[in-house]
């Protein structure tokens, strides 16, 4: 038995280094329990996309733009490089391009979404012509895109140094109860346990989120190297993200996109194909993704959905792509809402996200966590 922390974290994901940087900054006492040597799930397998664009009017989007500003915060504190210039959505067709200028026109100034549509000239020289077969281009300008494979590293090297947040690497928590975690390493006391386990629903409090009825959501993903140098210094989407994200899903004009992909691209629809691209500090691309659905994620990727999202990649950038790795992305999905916080027991919790989004609302949600189980001082 070991001595007393504030505060015991399973799971070192985003949503778990949140909950221990809102809370180490308010001077607690916390440790950080990760089963595997470093972290491997959907924080560092992502698009590094901080979309608050995306994000529906309400909790969702007042959440992403606290978390813009957390990671701002990051950046400097941890030296994370973060591209701060936005995402550009491209529109391909008639129907999507009305759906983006009904979005400027009412949502957007509704809601004061930042945001700009490049049509004609601007259009045309964006990028030196690279994307002039485009009909319009939305700039999200306060979208944010990192490298998750480094950035995750890097919080835990400043929380770790700058803040004593203790963590334990491969570490297998077996059970909590209130006050204290047992793991392979020993028992750990704590003032409160927050279980940032991802879309494990079965290792710790499997009870609980069994009521759920939770599904866990996989994706092909892959990184490539465009042929042509393109120096891209945004996040790219396409306007099939519009049917994916709510902050255009249900806008009536969204209608004749969706109808537009079930006619001539339902192969699309049916494996959740919507074109995401992020550059790298290294001049490479990730992109992606698919969306299969399901209690267990298969291991077995479709070479065909691979082939789909590259003859779509291969379109939006005006160039050929050489692959350089495939992985499958992984998260926990369609819980009763886009998260969770699930007060189990007296000191017990679990943050859940039930969508692919925690790293654009993941830090908000935490700091809001930690506020109401200490308030804004230890």
């Amino acid at each position: 038995m070991t001595h007393h922390s504030d505060l015991l974290i399973i799971g070192a994901g985003i949503l778990g280094l949140s909950h221990a940087y809102a809370a180490a900054k308010r001077g607690l006492k916390v440790k950080v329990f990760e089963r595997s040597a470093t972290p491997l799930g959907a924080s560092v397998r992502n698009f590094g996309q901080a979309l608050v664009t995306g994000q529906p009017p309400g909790p969702m989007l007042d959440l992403a733009l606290e978390s813009r500003d957390i990671w701002g915060q990051w950046a400097q504190l941890a030296g994370i490089q973060l591209k701060r210039n936005g995402s550009y959505l491209f529109a391909r067709t008639e129907a999507e391009e009305d759906l983006l200028e009904a979005f400027c026109a009412g949502r957007a100034r509704e809601h004061g979404y930042r945001v700009e549509l490049l049509q004609g000239a601007a259009m045309s020289d964006l990028y030196g012509g690279q994307f002039r077969h485009h009909r319009a281009a939305l700039l999200g300008q306060d979208d944010q895109q990192l490298y998750s494979r480094e950035a995750i590293p890097a919080l835990i090297n400043y929380l770790s140094r700058e803040l004593k947040v203790e963590f334990h690497f491969s570490t297998l928590v077996r059970d909590v109860e209130p006050g204290q975690v047992h793991t392979t390493a020993g028992t750990f006391r704590g003032e409160q346990i927050i279980v940032c386990s991802g879309h494990d629903y079965q290792t710790l409090l499997a009870e609980q989120m069994a009521e759920l009825n939770l599904q866990t959501c996989r994706l092909q993903m892959l990184r490539v190297k465009p042929q042509v140098d393109l120096n891209l210094q945004h996040a790219l989407l396409t306007g099939l993200s519009c049917v994916h994200y709510g902050a255009f899903a249900d806008l009536p004009e969204a209608a004749a996109v969706q109808a537009q992909i079930l006619r001539d691209t339902p192969h699309l629809h049916e494996n959740g194909i919507h074109l995401l691209i992020s550059p790298t500090p290294y001049g490479e691309l990730i992109i992606g993704d698919s969306h299969h659905y399901g209690s267990d994620p298969s291991p077995f990727n479709a070479e065909q959905v691979d082939n789909w999202m590259i003859e779509l990649a291969e379109h939006t950038l005006g160039c050929e792509i050489q692959v350089l790795e495939r992985w499958q992305g992984v998260y926990g999905s369609r819980g009763p809402g886009p998260f969770s916080f699930l007060r189990v027991a007296p000191g017990v919790s679990a943050a859940l996200m039930h969508t692919g989004v925690g790293m654009s609302v993941g830090p908000a949600m935490a700091e809001g966590n930690i506020t109401d189980l200490w308030g804004d001082a230890a």
